[in-house]
């Protein structure tokens, strides 16, 4: 048995552009356009390397926040890109029988198990994987918090040699802090090291935090975000319904609004959505006091946001064709 460390590249489509409105046979996060893997030894030494571009069906456009962060050019993936189909098939083969994935979060495996549905594809080869996050915080300081891979270098002592954002280098360098790890001990305290970790939550709690949900099963990420300010949206003292203002969005699926409680006043709402494995939608949601830290956050962007829309110059509105304009008095 091998352990394949894998990470991945992909492409997101800018919001309001023509790619965003596709409607596509099986819902995607983004369209893979680069995977890299490293394999892993169960001595734990690290092996041989895979590495393939991936030229984009559906989401053509390569987004320009993702080809700064990669540095990717659409050249280069109609250059080496193949589809991915073909992708697949290759990374399959030398992958070989009897492997575990290990990934550096949860993000991953719900894009390839994605990708994979959308060209007919079956996903039971990913079935036996791990979130090396996990392992590494339960093996490490014990905490919740979601870290960095550069952070968990750095505690290690791993001085980076590859490139960061590239999905063989990432993979690469994952590989070096799993080979640090009792993976053994991690797969057999995975469940346990789940439940421990926030019951479902992912990153750590801000000062303030009073209550504590998760709620699974939703179709997508508006039905989600309906239901967490409409019936979901309950004052965490007298349980009645609260009302919302607004989403702010915050990085990795996140979001906050400010509730208020017609008795209790306010208080600030944040969830972070995730895909479960049959492609449904889970929310984790933390409730926070008005005078907390996240409260405090979440004030500032809305100041930010009203200063900007403030500092917008005003479009002047057009004069329709058939309108007549009204005549003055000179002009009568």
């Amino acid at each position: 048995m091998n352990y394949i460390v894998l990470d991945m590249e992909w492409n997101q489509p800018w919001p309001g552009s023509p790619s965003a409105k596709k409607v596509l046979p099986v819902p995607i996060r983004g369209e893979i356009i680069q995977i890299g893997a490293v394999r892993l030894t169960e001595e734990k030494e690290v092996a041989d390397e895979f590495q393939i571009m991936v030229r984009p069906k559906y989401y053509r456009r390569l987004n320009r926040r993702v080809s700064k962060l990669t540095g990717i050019k659409e050249s280069r993936l109609r250059e080496e890109g193949v589809p991915f189909p073909e992708a697949m098939e290759r990374f399959r083969a030398w992958c070989g029988e009897d492997v575990v994935f290990l990934t550096w979060g949860f993000d991953d495996i719900g894009i390839l198990r994605e990708n994979l549905r959308l060209y007919g594809l079956e996903t039971d080869f990913t079935q036996r994987w791990y979130n090396a996050q996990m392992i590494f915080n339960a093996q490490t300081d014990g905490s919740n918090a979601q870290k960095a891979l550069k952070t968990a270098m750095e505690i290690f002592g791993i001085e980076a040699t590859r490139p960061a954002h590239d999905a063989l280098g990432d993979a690469y360098h994952t590989a070096l802090i799993c080979a640090r790890l009792n993976l053994e001990q991690g797969a057999a305290e995975y469940e346990t090291a789940l439940k421990s970790h926030e019951n479902g939550f992912h990153g750590a709690e801000l000062p303030g935090c009073i209550a504590r949900k998760v709620y699974y099963d939703y179709a997508d990420k508006r039905a989600a975000l309906s239901a967490m300010a409409g019936e979901e949206n309950l004052c965490p003292i007298c349980g009645a319904r609260m009302l919302g203002s607004r989403w702010y969005a915050q990085p990795g699926q996140r979001y906050m609004d400010l509730a208020t409680c017609p008795e209790h006043g306010k208080f600030l709402i944040r969830v972070r959505l995730s895909q479960q494995p049959d492609g449904r939608t889970r929310v984790s949601r933390l409730t926070y006091e008005a005078t907390s830290e996240a409260a405090q956050t979440y004030a500032r962007r809305a100041e930010n946001s009203a200063q900007e829309g403030s500092s917008r110059p005003r479009r002047r509105r057009r004069r329709s064709a058939s309108a007549k304009p009204e005549l003055s008095e000179r002009e009568e």
